[in-house]
C-alpha cells in the first residue's frame, strides 16, 4: 500500500494538466482491472472447447 501511495506522489505532480492527471488515473484503473482479469481465469481452462 505505502508502495502505491510512493508512486502516485511521484507521478502525479509530474502531471501539470488536468486531462494529464485523469489519463494516469484511468491507466492505473485499466491496469487494476486486467489484473483482476487475469486472476479470475487462473486456472481455467480457456482452450476453443470452452466456447
Amino acid at each position: 500500500m505505502a508502495a502505491i501511495a510512493r508512486v502516485l506522489a511521484w507521478a502525479l505532480p509530474k502531471a501539470s494538466f488536468e486531462s494529464e492527471i485523469l489519463k494516469q488515473l484511468a491507466l492505473f484503473c485499466g491496469a487494476g482491472l486486467l489484473v483482476s482479469l487475469l486472476m479470475m481465469t487462473y486456472g481455467l481452462d480457456l482452450s476453443a472447447g470452452l466456447f
